[in-house]
């Protein structure tokens, strides 16, 4: 069981500040390709209130040819604190949608140096530019001279076992002018195997006055607050922990600010954000909504009996009816039977159709 120290309470508690901006939560959610859109991030806020989102990344190549901002970039008048993050090997592209960023609302804006997927590293963006600091340098000072709000970086420990260059390229990000840098763990090698090596993000936190926020393994109250302690770092970015479960960075914060353990939301609290998450991607985007929320269904299916069926029912969901009645069963029979261990066995018919 996580227990706050008094020292590290102490040590988070004022506010965090990333150049002119005041945030009041030490937790902030990660943007995820194909997840912390609109919908999605209104679901965070519900437990986080007070918590940084991230958009989607965007690409600003693709922004720079285009006269309609795209759907990933949008976001609600008084959704804040948010920032919009970028991605691109170009600086006066990056600079151009920067701009455009700000123009929607962005209170920061955030450039990917970190992303490890293939079609983003083979083009020189995301952590391809691990390989490349003069040119990351670079984009932050035309990003820096071309928006009023502070400028932050995502990235990774570097790009391989034998490329290790966190500490480095974080310096190097910071004198040219990155007002908060996040640290993912791992390698760009690594993806996401392995152990995120937080040690790492303890050296760059040594190096850096800006602040420096964890990322990487955190997947509940303890992992953040071992990250926290073990690494001195200014705050966690809670990533896939969030997937189907859209409480953690609530939870984290909860716990930072008075010590205190939620409870956890039982699978029945689960299914019924489920549902609300369904319908508002719907309500948002129509059928290419319910073809998204395939994947997250499936993410919140998970931790009581015959979870497994409902999550392949739901990973074929053709329209939010028949998506909210295959809940609402589920729903229906975990309230009736409940959902204990001993309960396993007997629950075949819990997703028939």
């Amino acid at each position: 069981m996580a227990t706050l120290s008094p020292e590290l309470k102490a040590r988070l508690s004022n506010p965090l500040k990333i150049g002119s901006v005041e945030l009041q939560s030490r937790v902030l959610q990660s943007p995820l390709s194909g997840v912390t859109d609109l919908v999605f991030r209104r679901l965070v806020r519900r437990y986080a209130p007070n918590s940084m989102m991230y958009t989607e990344m965007v690409n600003a190549t693709g922004l720079h040819y285009v006269k309609q901002l795209p759907k990933l970039m949008e976001i609600d008048p008084g959704e804040r604190p948010i920032s919009i993050q970028l991605f691109d090997c170009r600086p006066d592209f990056l600079a151009e949608a920067a701009q455009k960023a700000v123009d929607e609302g962005a209170d920061t804006v955030d450039i990917n140096m970190g992303c490890p997927v293939n079609k983003i590293t083979k083009n020189g963006g995301g952590s391809s530019l691990l390989r490349q600091p003069e040119l990351a340098g670079d984009i932050v000072r035309s990003v820096v001279n071309a928006v009023t709000v502070p400028v932050t970086v995502k990235t990774r420990i570097g790009w391989c076992d034998s490329e290790i260059n966190a500490v480095e390229f974080a310096k190097r990000m910071e004198d040219a002018g990155a007002k908060m840098l996040t640290l993912h763990g791992r390698t760009r090698a690594q993806g996401y195997n392995g152990p995120a090596r937080w040690e790492w993000i303890g050296l760059v936190k040594q190096a850096l006055s800006i602040p420096v926020i964890g990322n990487g393994d955190i997947f509940s109250v303890e992992a953040a607050i071992a990250c926290l302690e073990q690494t001195g770092a200014d705050g966690v970015m809670c990533a896939r922990g969030t997937l189907g479960y859209p409480f953690l960075v609530g939870e984290i914060d909860h716990f930072l600010k008075t010590g205190e353990r939620l409870p956890q939301p039982s699978p029945i609290e689960r299914m019924q954000v489920a549902r609300d998450h369904l319908i508002m991607l719907w309500e948002y985007k129509g059928d290419r909504g319910i073809r998204q929320a395939r994947k997250h269904m499936t993410w919140y299916a998970k931790g009581f009996p015959n979870a497994a069926e409902l999550r392949k029912q739901l990973a074929v969901i053709e329209s939010v009816d028949q998506g909210v009645e295959i809940i609402d069963r589920a729903i229906a029979y975990l309230e009736q039977y409940g959902w204990s261990a001993e309960a396993t066995e007997t629950t075949e018919e819990l997703v028939e159709v």
